[in-house]
């Protein structure tokens, strides 16, 4: 939910998640995908709602898990980078 503190990612096994800003419709997110990224790395309020557009199956990852996965594999955080790198340049592709 925007607005809403948030603790952990979830990586999208099955299924597609809309993620939206103000009712707006920014990305679908599907199987192999992740979201809520950004509560990992600042202590924000998410940026952005989750609604599952189909039935879903999602696997969270805590800052505790996320911190396992980058030291076992580096190339894991480069991932979560690109896609919050993607990310911020479609937000700007958006902004008038």
């Amino acid at each position: 939910q925007e607005g809403k503190p948030g603790e952990v990612m979830y990586v999208v096994q099955e299924g597609e998640v809309n993620i939206l800003h103000r009712d707006h419709l920014l990305e679908t997110v599907g199987p192999g995908g992740i979201l809520g990224e950004m509560a990992l790395i600042d202590a924000t309020a998410r940026s952005a709602t989750a609604v599952a557009k189909t039935d879903c199956k999602l696997v969270p990852i805590n800052q505790a898990r996320f911190k396992i996965h980058v030291h076992h594999s580096p190339y894991f955080a480069l991932q979560v980078m690109r896609v919050m790198a993607d990310r911020l340049r479609q937000m700007n592709i958006h902004l008038p």
